[in-house]
């Protein structure tokens, strides 16, 4: 009896210590969100399309990555997929010509950061990945951009928007460098077998 009795306390206290677990993840995602969000307001009052036409500072793309770092890609892509939902909801540019450039550039680019970062975990530091996703967000938002409007001579900003996502990854990439550097030492990071089966749908 008592055997049991202690068997039915450890699993009592396995289930709490989970469930605890569970609920701090879900903090944390929707922490990461709200982040998005707020850097997605940010970006969106920053005149940088007087510079490049086009171009923006990827200040979301921080969220994204470390999400994907941190989480691993399911629940990175529930960040990425939120942050562009909710943000064109607030802002009035749901379905609108903004919104489908966002959500085409958010996806491409967060699909190759996470190619790049489960292939080459230990040759590419953030900064590499974060560049990687700026260069390509821009190039797709240019080429979704070209395919709406029809309008083949937008690519003439091509090489601009590159030399300009090379730029803005540079920097969100080390902003994602020092913070997630930050949390794995504090311990607050997973190994890559939890990270990867991660989801708070469960």
């Amino acid at each position: 009896m008592k055997d049991l009795s202690f068997t039915k306390r450890a699993t009592k206290e396995v289930a709490f210590i989970s469930q605890r677990n569970r609920n701090r993840q879900i903090c944390s995602v929707s922490l990461l969100i709200s982040i998005g969000l707020i850097l997605h307001f940010v970006e969106a009052i920053i005149p940088i399309n007087y510079i490049v036409p086009g171009a923006k500072l990827g200040l979301s793309n921080i969220v994204s990555l470390l999400g994907l770092m941190i989480f691993g890609f399911k629940i990175g892509f529930i960040i990425v997929i939120s942050r562009i939902l909710l943000g064109s909801l607030l802002i009035g540019t749901f379905l609108s010509f903004n919104f489908f450039m966002s959500l085409n550039g958010g996806m491409i680019a967060y699909f190759l950061m996470s190619i790049v970062f489960y292939l080459t975990e230990d040759k590419f530091t953030a900064v590499g990945i974060s560049i990687i996703g700026a260069v390509f967000h821009n190039l797709t938002q240019l080429m979704t951009a070209v395919l709406i409007i029809e309008n083949i001579s937008l690519l003439y900003y091509l090489p601009y928007l590159s030399l300009f996502g090379v730029a803005s990854g540079l920097g969100t990439g080390l902003i994602v460098n020092f913070v997630y550097s930050y949390l794995k030492n504090t311990g607050k990071t997973f190994d890559k077998k939890t990270r990867d089966s991660i989801l708070l749908l469960d």
